[in-house]
């Protein structure tokens, strides 16, 4: 129910800030003005809007591919709604936090979209089920450890080489906070974790 009630919102907003742009600046993550004006919200509304329809949809469809599954795996470990809303804001904070840094003295830089916090999702599904097939390029179905590993190696190279308008170290930070979110929660997992490997 709040995957679905998360998309919902997403869904609208970014859709009402594709012809909006004052909307769209006033909601996106702009470093230089969440520190120098203190507008921190600016850390979780960017999640809400997207640069253009393919942005929203591939972020959208992603989250709930994944989203409804640890939506009902947290529930079913005991954690709650409460951990899952952590997961997700939590992803998209931290997945925001390298720019806040690195761009905080830079007034032109904006970063958007629910990357980090979708990262977060699919990252922390993989930490439960490191063996479950995930759609390679949507097509080669490969273990979830793998494409994880291939999908943070990915993140790294294209930050680095950069010049594609797309934040990989969002996607990056986000994925990582994802997966260690569910040993922050109950350490013994990890041990349980490991034992998928014979270890």
């Amino acid at each position: 129910m709040i995957t679905y009630i998360i998309i919902g919102i997403t869904v609208v907003l970014s859709y009402i800030c594709f012809g909006n742009q004052a909307l769209f600046m006033k909601l996106a993550l702009i470093p230089y003005r969440a520190v120098k004006d203190n507008e921190w919200y600016r850390l979780i509304t960017h999640g809400f809007i997207h640069a253009d329809m393919t942005h929203l949809l591939v972020n959208m469809f992603t989250f709930w591919s994944f989203g409804t599954y640890m939506e009902q795996t947290y529930k079913y470990m005991g954690f709650g709604n409460g951990a899952y809303l952590v997961l997700y804001f939590g992803g998209m904070i931290v997945a925001s936090v390298y720019d806040l840094v690195k761009h905080r003295n830079d007034p032109y830089y904006v970063s958007i979209g629910a990357s980090g916090a979708v990262s977060a999702v699919l990252f922390s599904s993989i930490f439960f089920d490191p063996w479950g097939k995930i759609l390679f390029f949507a097509v080669l179905p490969i273990p979830g450890i793998l494409f994880g590993v291939l999908y943070l190696v990915y993140c790294q190279y294209m930050s680095k080489r950069g010049g594609d308008n797309i934040n990989h170290n969002a996607h990056f930070y986000g994925a990582v906070f994802g997966f260690i979110f569910p040993i922050l929660l109950e350490p013994s997992l990890l041990r349980i974790f490991l034992s998928r490997f014979g270890l």
